[in-house]
């Protein structure tokens, strides 16, 4: 399967059975991105999360007091 960084527009092939070729063919919102951009993505973040001004935006989990 040919598939198409979506940062850099590199076309690389992956194989048709791989865990992340079915993600891509049955859910069309996910995106392919190749090595360099996914380890550079994730070099920066980590540096953000460092510095401690990095925050993430996630509700916190509520315990049901019914149970």
């Amino acid at each position: 399967m040919q598939v198409k960084c979506v940062i850099c527009d590199i076309i690389e092939s992956i194989d048709d059975n791989s865990l992340q070729a079915k993600r891509l063919r049955n859910r069309r919102i996910h995106m392919y991105l190749c090595e360099s951009c996914y380890t550079r993505i994730e070099q920066k973040t980590n540096e953000r999360h460092a510095t401690g001004d990095f925050q993430l935006y996630r509700k916190p989990k509520q315990k049901e007091e019914l149970i």
